[in-house]
Parts: C-alpha cells; structure tokens; sequence
C-alpha cells in the first residue's frame, strides 16, 4: 500500500538480537533441592547471641513437621507451596475485607480481634520464646503479617499437637488475665467478655483453622532479655492445621503485635535477615530489635499507612525492571495503595513467594522470558507458571532484576528469583501472579537482606549481604 513500507524479517531478527544483547545480566550459579535431609542437621540444637543487643535466631517452620524426618526436602517444598498459596490468598481476602470494612463479624459472644493471614497457623520461621516466670521455653512463629500474640494453654477444651509441653498459666506467677474493662482489651476489635469479667479473644485463620480463649498479660524472655506486661492470647481451644508451634509472636504494624507493645524499649526498631536455606551459607537467620537492628548501608523507603487497616506494612513499589530496563507495563498505578484500602504492596515475613497484581505479573515474567530464550523450557510447576531444565549446567546467565520503591532500588540476587524446585536441575521464576489488587514481596525474594523497619521513622530499609551480623 503506498505510504507504507514493508518491514523485512531479517531487520526484525536484527533488531530483537540488538534488544537482547542490550540486557543486563547476572551468573547464577546452581544448587538444585538437596537429595536428603542432612541440610537440616543440628538446625534447632545451634543457638546465636549477643550480650550487647536483643538478637534471636530464626528457624524454618518445615524443622517444627512432625513428619520432616520422614520425607524428602522436594516434598516439603511442595508443601511450602500449598501452604503459600492459601496464605496469599487470606491476606487478599483479609485486605479486601479491611477496605470493605467487613472485618467486624461477631463469633458467639464476642469478636474476632484480628483475622489473621497465616496459612494453617504455619508462618515460616520461628524463634525459641520462654513465656512466664519461671520461663518455660517454646517455639513462636514469627509474622510480620498478623498482630497477636498466642500461645496454646491448659486447660485445653482442645489442643493441636505441639513440640513442647502445653503451657499451664497457673504455673507462672507473672500471668494476669485482662479484665473486659481494661483498656488493653478494649483494643481489640470488639472486645468479649466471659461470665467472670475476663477478657476473651479469637483469632481466626484463612483456612478455618482458629484460636480461642482469654486475653491475658505475661513475661516474655528473649534469653537474657525479659520483657513484661506483654497482652497476649491464652489458648484453650486450639483446631486446624497448625505445625508444631505453640502458637505465634505477631510482628505487625498494629498496637497489639509485640514491636506495638514493646518498642519504645527497643526504640521501635527491629530487623530481621533470612539466609538462603538451599545454598551453602552457614549463617543462622536471626531477628534483633533495638538500635543495632539499623545498618549502614541500609536504603530505606517510607512506610505506607492504610486507612482501613493498619496491621501490614505497606510500601511504595514504583515499577520493576528486568535486564537493566523497566517494565513498562507494570506501571506504578498498579501497585497504589488507594485511599479506601484497596490495592498497594506490603512486605510479609509468612508468605514465601512474591505474588503480584496479575496484569504486572505477567509483564514483568515475559521481559524476564524473553531474556531467557537460550534457556531450554519445562512444564509448569505447582504455582510457577515459567521453569526451566538446567540439568547438566553449574552455571547460567539470567536477567538482572531491580525492585524500585520510592526511595530505594533493590537489586535482586539470581538466587532469590530463579529457584530450584526439585533435585533434577528443574528451576522456576520465583514469582506468581495474583487476582487480587494486593501486591506480597515474599520471604524467597528477601533473602540474603537484612531488612529493617524501623517504626519511629515510618520507613522500611533494605541491607543487602546483611546476614553477616
């Protein structure tokens, strides 16, 4: 047709070559899923200390199965997966609902003080906490993703099975149960009551799963650290899925999780750094509050406020780019957080893998395909919709990718997005996509940073190589 011009097939290939050797890359070097269960030894008996600061080692929640011994890592990972997949889900559903403000529904005779995004109480990393005076010792579940702290207690109406013995509230001199008229109580939701004046809880979770009985104060110990008055959750009756922990350290933003009660002591400040369990570091995870949990080299965005709900930490994703370019399809008005509650990112410390607003999901994993067409394909896996078969390889080249929130451009390790799913060289974007408006950085994409959050400054910061505390 005049005034158009033909565009040949050997100037389009020239051009798509030129595009592509215009990419940034990184080397990765592989380590498929271990074979055997021998990664996992001596996990639980190490421990990690410092006198100058209150710093506490994390484990992962897959040590707590009580099948773990009895099943190979790629079964575990898979059912890290499943896990995952209903933990994104309730934080959608629970966000949503926040905006909707629905969040208020009444059970029997009092209401649900939060509802929790933890996926069969399951988390994914968890610290040894001694609770009461004497301290008995047990396994919490940290979360930045939910408020409350709870433990399982006798008498139990009923109890799930737990790798310490039940805690007996009549054994400790420092406990107090709340009163209903006691200011801390009336911070939940919709405070209950009992026929004794004593201040009632629930927490429910996205699976059904739920813990129900009294709002209570006791002493937490930290190793040499002892922190009181700390209003938490007696659990009496304890049902669904849960693994192995006796209940759960909430590290949300709300005034009710730990750093909500406890961090003016700790300067409200904490961080915490996860260590990449499948490499070949022998650092533990740990979490520290107080004034070291800061680092220099630490790059900070503002923390984000949600009208509606004010237990997740919110934060300014900007765009992403893939190959040293942005992604221009995943364009900021995706991931706002708008004035009624709807939409945004937040950061969470129980969801593994990072799951984006659908429309930015897919553009962001076809700029990273397209910089991976010398990479031989494999079927899809669980929720990994872009794998690859690496067998027989020790080393590739990937795109890089950058994380630009307001502020601060984080560089991602290779390893923190393309990860091995099974011991026979099968690797996968480490991302997923989600229906939702809600955007999740996940713990897969966090390892290997020390990230901080640093409340009195409303700012989140991210450290990178910062496990070397």
């Amino acid at each position: 047709m005049e005034g158009n011009k033909l565009i040949s097939i050997p100037y389009l290939f020239t051009l798509f070559f030129s595009l592509a050797n215009s990419l940034q890359y990184q080397t990765l070097t592989l380590h498929s899923l271990p074979q055997s269960l021998s990664w996992f030894a001596n996990e639980l008996q190490q421990e990690y200390s410092d006198e100058n600061t209150l710093s506490i080692k994390l484990h992962h929640v897959d040590l707590l199965s009580p099948s773990s011994f009895n099943t190979t890592p790629h079964a575990l990972f898979k059912l890290r997966l499943k896990r995952d997949a209903v933990r994104a889900k309730s934080l959608s559903l629970l966000a949503t609902a926040a905006a909707n403000a629905n969040a208020n529904a009444t059970v029997k005779d009092f209401s649900s003080s939060v509802i929790s995004g933890v996926s069969q109480g399951s988390g994914e990393y968890f610290t040894r906490i001694g609770i009461g005076t004497p301290p008995k010792y047990a396994y919490l579940i940290l979360d930045t993703g939910s408020d409350i702290v709870w433990i399982q207690c006798s008498p139990c109406k009923k109890c799930y099975s737990q790798s310490d013995p039940v805690f007996d509230p009549t054994k400790s001199s420092s406990f107090a149960v709340l009163s209903c008229d006691s200011p801390i109580c009336r911070r939940l939701n919709s405070p209950g009551c009992n026929n004794n004046n004593k201040c009632l809880y629930q927490v429910s979770y996205g699976d059904g799963s739920f813990t129900v009985g009294e709002f209570a104060t006791e002493t937490l110990n930290f190793r040499k650290t002892s922190v009181t008055n700390i209003a938490f959750g007696c659990g009496h009756d304890n049902e669904g899925l849960f693994i192995g922990a006796a209940g759960l350290l909430g590290l949300g933003k709300g005034k009710l999780s730990f750093p909500g009660q406890a961090g003016t002591r700790f300067g409200q400040k904490f961080s915490y750094c996860l260590v990449d369990r499948l490499g070949s570091s022998s650092k533990p995870s740990y979490i520290v509050f107080g004034e070291s949990a800061v680092t220099r080299n630490a790059i900070f965005t503002p923390l984000l406020t949600n009208p509606k709900l004010d237990t997740f930490y919110y934060v300014e994703l900007t765009g992403i780019s893939v190959g040293g370019t942005k992604v221009p399809a995943a364009t900021p008005e995706l991931f706002k957080l708008n004035g009624n509650g709807n939409g945004g990112v937040i950061i969470d410390s129980g969801t593994s893998v990072t799951r984006l607003t659908r429309p930015a999901y897919i553009a962001v994993r076809d700029a990273f395909i397209s910089g991976t067409r010398d990479l031989k394909r494999a079927p899809d896996y669980s929720l990994f919709d872009t794998c690859f078969d690496l067998s027989g390889k020790t080393v590739v080249k990937v795109p890089t990718l950058v994380l630009h929130f307001a502020g601060a451009d984080v560089a991602l390790p290779a390893s923190n997005y393309l990860i091995p799913v099974n011991g026979e060289g099968r690797f996968c974007f480490g991302f997923a996509g989600m229906n939702s408006g809600l955007s999740i950085i996940g713990n897969l994409q966090q390892q290997g940073f020390r990230v901080v959050f640093d409340l009195k400054g409303s700012r989140l910061g991210f450290a990178p190589r910062g496990c070397s505390y």
